[in-house]
């Protein structure tokens, strides 16, 4: 398959694929190593992990093996909740880095907005920023309250906010102001942990002659999402990569905006106790 090259451009110029390759819940070791070396074979050049999903070392060492430059790379990993802090974060940080066995990240993210603390969680990413440990930096799962409370007192901008997205849950409120603020929207969850079986996906499907995770998968490209499918398994990864070869009429994009219901399959930023 050929290289996946379409990319955004981060607020600070950096270049982010709109195609990344997501790795939760796939266990480190062997299958985490297996799936990103499938990944990137196919055309993947975006990695998505992060420091809970206990997989950073598996996919470091399939970026070692799968013989492409590290440059050609992009690297995300995450700080999660039991970390916050100025410089529990910047350990927690050092502690991915060893184990995805890199110099550089291109994104560091907060995972999860932990109420009082992630002010303090953002000075130390802003930290990592300045000193070139990491290209970009950003939030995950942050309500536009959360980042009203964080831009107040920041010096950098978050380059992304990383949220559940998808037909069911479409973020208006948030993609209207990340586009506002110059902050790249990136999805996880995109496929709805598989609740695919929905007849407008599947009529849209037919016509283009794609699946319904591809259409939602365009869907997300043609709404400036950059969007990250999980699979372990290699016919999925092609096929959740072959979206750039059709394009969604208006009529469509609007039938698949109509099917927001502001369903969640993941926790609420507002609600969550982890």
């Amino acid at each position: 398959m050929a290289v996946v090259e379409a990319a955004a451009t981060l607020s600070n110029g950096v270049r982010m694929p709109w195609l990344g390759f997501g790795v939760f819940q796939i266990r480190d070791g062997a299958p985490v190593v297996a799936a990103v070396r499938t990944a990137i074979a196919a055309g993947y050049r975006s990695i998505d992990t992060a420091a809970a999903y206990g997989n950073e070392a598996g996919v470091g060492q399939a970026i070692r093996e799968c013989g492409l430059d590290r440059a050609e790379l992009f690297v995300t990993t995450k700080v999660w909740n039991s970390r916050h802090g100025y410089a529990s974060t910047l350990e927690a940080f050092e502690e991915s880095r060893k184990r995805l066995a890199l110099e550089q990240i291109d994104l560091y993210l907060i995972h999860w907005p932990v109420a009082g603390r992630y002010q303090d969680t953002w000075r130390a990413l802003e930290t990592l920023y300045q000193q070139g440990l990491v290209r970009a930096i950003g939030v995950s799962n942050f309500h536009p309250h959360h980042l009203d409370e964080l831009l107040a007192g920041c010096r950098v901008v978050p380059m992304v906010n990383q949220l559940e997205f998808h037909p069911l849950l479409a973020q208006r409120a948030a993609r209207d102001y990340c586009q506002t603020h110059g902050i790249q929207l990136e999805a996880w969850s995109p496929l709805m942990q598989g609740h695919l079986g929905v007849p407008v996906l599947a009529e849209i499907g037919r016509r283009h002659g794609k699946t319904a995770a591809q259409v939602v998968l365009r869907w997300d490209l043609q709404h400036g999402v950059v969007t990250i499918p999980k699979s372990a398994d290699a016919g999925r990864i092609a096929e959740n990569a072959d979206i750039f070869d059709f394009e969604l009429s208006a009529a469509e994009m609007a039938a698949i905006d109509g099917l927001d219901a502001g369903r969640r399959f993941g926790s609420d930023p507002d609600n969550f106790h982890f």
